[in-house]
């Protein structure tokens, strides 16, 4: 059985509200995530929130880390479709 996310967009939807209810911008944010060891630009990192560029699970990681969350906080409201 495979299994597809069907809209992308969501996660970044996702990653924006997670970051507005922490308080940070994205410049803060990115800085945090390479305090961490990703190294990530803010022009990227718009990316992922505009839903153009997947994510990294490394940063997803540094993310749980950060704002203290959930894995279900990231995928909330993603649709997934089971092939046979």
């Amino acid at each position: 059985m495979i299994q597809k996310i069907r809209q992308d967009r969501i996660i970044g939807d996702n990653l924006r509200d997670l970051r507005i209810k922490n308080g940070l911008s994205q410049e803060k944010l990115c800085a945090e995530l390479q305090r961490r060891g990703c190294d990530i630009a803010r022009s990227a990192y718009a990316k992922y929130e505009a839903g153009e560029l997947n994510v990294k699970v490394s940063v997803i990681l540094a993310l749980k880390e950060i704002y203290n969350c959930q894995f279900d906080e990231f995928f909330a409201g993603l649709e997934i479709e089971q092939n046979d």
